[in-house]
């Protein structure tokens, strides 16, 4: 293999996307390039006025099938594939009167963009590449004399190795080949990922299994997960300083909390990430309802309910005013000056919220000029959750409020007499709430909104414990747990965590049931006459 720069006399030119494809044709131009292109892109260099040989005189057969063939043909693929530091491949391209290419130029049909505009599947077929593809790895795999490019950003370095004479050397090329491999291994994870949600196993295959295995739904679930994501940014840091992060976004779906656009404020870090999209999405699982979240270290510090979203705010950031200091706020609403002046004397990382009105937006953005303001126009969407472990990923559906035990309707009385309007109500709201808290979760909740949160602990005592503290330990010292409603995310093992929730004056508690004590926990609630439902749902959060 030579170390050498090879220089650029004869490119192949085949790209869908035609942006920046002047920079390349001056270069051309200029350097005398000999060039060989494909249909549109054949005219559109024509038209910047390259020379031009249509690879239909190439190959000495029209493109045909509408384009489906147009390079598969060993005219082309021999001048891509030639190792030219190979006498035996130089002699053999002599024989069969093939020029070898130094250069191809590729990008390919956008299934990605076909996809997301909603097109039918004949018409996403159809953006299946084939020829792009192929010439992209032949070009890659002869790194060795070949210079593969794929990406327009490249196209002014591709035109200053023309323009100069040098072309590119083994490295460069070795590395715009990494990139090309990278590029046609996203392309197929992209149609994979496609065609496994659209095309899954169908039932006339038998799919028998031992009795004792889950049945898998193949379009949630394939047997082999392939999918991509493109980086957006390159982030300072990760949790902490020490360590490296970026976004990454998924190409199927441009649309998500990912996909913000940020109106004001410092960079995006790491964890600003991670708080504010847990902040969005504990919003949206109050809709239509006006709903506001307070969130640090990915855990609820206040979430509330209001008539405007000014309202719901100030109610969530009641629950726990000493947390909410450096936290993040996420809203439903579109943020009105009224909630923008209750944010302005509070220290805020992030606020994100389908809109801002003007004049909302102008004194966030001129009073708290660190401030990180994002504007998310769309709830969130995702129904599949990914987790990395070492050596492997783990997928679940999202949980979302959609249970069957989710519906109050579906409740079962357990304890206490039903639930008058009010209470039930706020027995609601704290089920739903409760959904966003780190598990063991404990919720307190008055007036549609949170008075107490109990996270993260190892036992549902300690978070009992918590709820209850955080409840009333405000400056003013006021009870927030007496007349209380309470909701845990998961059964209560003993009674001891309801017994502490009901010494401190809860009136009603929500939760999933399931605990071989359960009749204890009832029991329990009976002796003390509080209402108790079960769900038969739970909402574990890891």
């Amino acid at each position: 293999m030579t170390t050498t720069n090879r220089p650029i006399r004869r490119a192949l030119v085949s790209v869908f996307h035609k942006e920046g494809i002047e920079v390349l044709a001056k270069a051309f131009i200029e350097a005398g390039t000999k060039v060989v292109s494909t249909g549109s892109t054949a005219h559109r260099l024509a038209e910047l006025g390259v020379p031009v040989t249509e690879v239909s005189e190439v190959t000495g057969f029209p493109e045909s099938l509408d384009g489906r063939v147009k390079t598969l043909d060993p005219h082309i693929h021999a001048g891509i594939l030639a190792d030219m530091t190979n006498p035996d491949h130089a002699a053999q391209l002599e024989q069969l009167g093939i020029r070898p290419f130094d250069l191809v130029v590729v990008n390919l049909y956008p299934f990605a963009d076909t996809v997301r505009s909603g097109a039918d599947e004949a018409a996403t077929i159809e953006k299946i590449d084939i020829g792009g593809p192929s010439m992209v790895r032949g070009a890659a795999k002869n790194s060795a004399t070949v210079a593969i490019v794929t990406d327009p950003a490249d196209y002014a370095l591709v035109a200053a190795r023309v323009a100069d004479g040098t072309g590119f050397s083994l490295e460069e090329r070795r590395w715009l080949a990494a990139k090309a491999f990278a590029h046609t291994a996203a392309y197929d994870a992209t149609i994979n990922e496609w065609t496994a949600k659209h095309w899954p196993k169908p039932a006339s295959v038998d799919t028998a299994q031992a009795d004792d295995v889950t049945p898998v739904d193949e379009a949630k679930f394939p047997a082999t997960f392939t999918r991509t994501w493109d980086r957006a940014h390159v982030l300072r840091y990760g949790e902490n300083p020490h360590q490296q992060a970026a976004l990454y976004l998924d190409p199927l779906n441009q649309h998500g909390f990912a996909h913000a656009e940020q109106l004001g404020g410092k960079p995006m870090s790491y964890n600003n990430y991670v708080d504010a999209d847990a902040a969005w999405r504990a919003v949206w699982d109050f809709a239509p309802q006006i709903a506001v979240a307070v969130v640090k270290h990915n855990n609820p510090c206040g979430l509330a309910v209001g008539g405007t979203v000014a309202e719901a705010h100030r109610k969530a950031h009641a629950c726990d005013p000493m947390s909410a200091y450096g936290g993040v706020i996420a809203a439903n609403s579109t943020v009105t000056l009224e909630m923008a002046e209750g944010v302005r004397p509070i220290f805020t990382e992030v606020i994100v919220a389908p809109d801002y009105e003007p004049e909302a937006l102008e004194l966030l953005q001129t009073k708290k000029k660190n401030l990180r303001i994002l504007k998310v126009t769309e709830p969130p969407k995702a129904k599949t959750q990914f987790r990395a472990i070492d050596g492997g990923l783990l997928v679940q559906s999202t949980d979302l409020i959609d249970a069957t035990g989710d519906d109050p309707n579906a409740w079962k009385l357990v304890s206490g007499e039903p639930a008058d309007a009010e209470t039930l109500k706020d027995l609601e709201f704290a089920w739903r709430a409760v959904r966003c808290v780190k598990s063991n979760a404990i919720l307190l909740a008055h007036d549609s909104a949170t008075v107490g949160i109990g996270m993260g602990q190892v036992n549902r005592v300690d978070s009992c414990n918590l709820a209850v503290e955080r409840a009333n330990t405000l400056a003013d010292g006021a009870d927030r747990a007496t007349g209380s409603v309470a909701a845990s995310d998961a059964f209560f093992p003993f009674a001891d965590g309801a017994e502490i929730l009901i010494n401190a004056g809860v009136k009603a508690i929500v939760q999933p049931g399931g605990s071989i004590r359960d009749e204890e926990v009832f029991e329990a609630a009976r002796k003390a006459g509080v209402t108790m439902y079960v769900t038969g749902t739970r909402h574990f959060f890891h």
